[in-house]
């Protein structure tokens, strides 16, 4: 079976149609739909409604929106290009609040076009082209530096516990947490996955699941409330999770669940790994106290996953997208440029000096 993580690219730019190319993650793994948006508008949506998801993936899809969107600017010189910039940057901004690659890719954006100041405004796009570009480009390098660094801490035959979906979809290849289960595939370590279904949007069985599946790797679906059981069976020896946020002291948030999970590998003493971009982690965020955990839709609890509503009319719901696990639970929160341990309020900070 052909690695799907060699053949698919879940956001590409097509600069000759002015559009953004996105694989549309709501409709998986029933149908493989690629959106193809020109308006602001539809990007925002995108974001919010999850057809792009993934902290990686949505700093990528962003980087190329706000490029496109000041692209469409009537702009006569700099400083006019930048004010419609500015308003494109704003407004995309507003469509999640807990991933921080969002925040850092329209900011990388925009110290990119300051840097540009004073040139034509066909120079600026072309620069905030290139930007965009190497932001897509970088993030496959990162993963696979992040997979490798990961690898090192993995036996062969080992069983592996992940939750949501950190996959090559999430992200420009390899992704986060999958990524060593990927490089492992490549030099037949025969890894057992237990993937999470990962409520409310069921990330890790549609996702998660499909993803790995397609790439020839043995994945398990568990419902989020058996990890305990294969725990105690002996099955798992590791958890590799994604996140959207790492405080500087080490809290990281990450798809509701996640902290259940961590609390679970610490009665059983199995390491819990966390894979994180730099990008990802938030020294001006000083613990996971100060992030903003996004509140979502009843419907995604009530009815989305069934032909008919599983819950009584009107029933009061309280659906967090998100949770922040503790850095107490946290064995290693692996980086591209190495593997950062306790204290994570030093050791972190030494991972951007790398």
């Amino acid at each position: 079976m052909e690695n799907l993580v060699s053949v698919i690219q879940s956001v590409k730019l097509d600069d000759e149609n002015n559009t953004l190319v996105l694989l549309d993650q709501t409709v998986l793994p029933n149908e493989t739909v690629f959106l193809e948006l020109k308006e602001m508008e539809d990007v925002w949506d995108a974001i919010y409604q999850l057809k792009v998801r993934g902290a990686p993936a949505i700093g990528i899809a962003a980087a190329y929106g706000v490029y496109l969107g000041t692209k469409k600017s009537s702009a006569q010189n700099y400083e006019e290009l930048f004010e419609d910039f500015k308003k494109v940057k704003e407004y995309l901004a507003s469509s999640r609040p807990t991933a921080v690659n969002l925040f850092w890719a329209l900011n990388r954006m925009e110290d990119r076009f300051k840097q540009e100041e004073g040139k034509t405004v066909s120079e600026v796009l072309a620069a905030l082209k290139e930007e965009s570009e190497a932001i897509r480009a970088e993030d496959e390098q990162i993963c696979e530096a992040i997979g490798e660094h990961a690898l090192s801490l993995l036996e062969p035959g080992m069983g592996i516990l992940t939750h949501c979906n950190a996959g090559t979809i999430a992200t420009a290849k390899y992704g986060t947490a999958l990524a060593p289960i990927y490089l492992g595939q490549e030099k037949g370590y025969q890894f057992k996955v237990y993937a999470d279904e990962t409520r409310p949007l069921l990330q890790g069985a549609r996702l998660t699941a499909w993803e790995l599946q397609q790439a020839g790797v043995d994945v398990t679906l568990i419902c989020d409330n058996m990890a305990s059981i294969v725990m105690k069976e002996g099955k798992i020896q590791a958890v590799l999770v994604g996140c959207d946020r790492v405080a500087e002291n080490g809290d990281t948030a990450n798809k509701i669940g996640t902290s259940g999970v961590a609390i679970l590998a610490k009665h059983y003493n199995i390491p819990f790994y966390v894979c994180a971009p730099l990008s990802t982690v938030d020294l001006d965020c000083k613990t996971g106290e100060d992030i903003h955990i996004e509140l979502r839709p009843s419907e995604e609890i009530t009815s989305k996953w069934y032909e008919k509503t599983m819950a009584p009319e009107d029933v009061k719901t309280y659906n967090p997208c998100f949770d922040v696990t503790d850095h107490s639970l946290i064995t290693g929160i692996i980086t591209q440029n190495g593997i950062a341990y306790a204290p994570f309020n030093e050791s972190l900070p030494n991972m951007f000096e790398k």
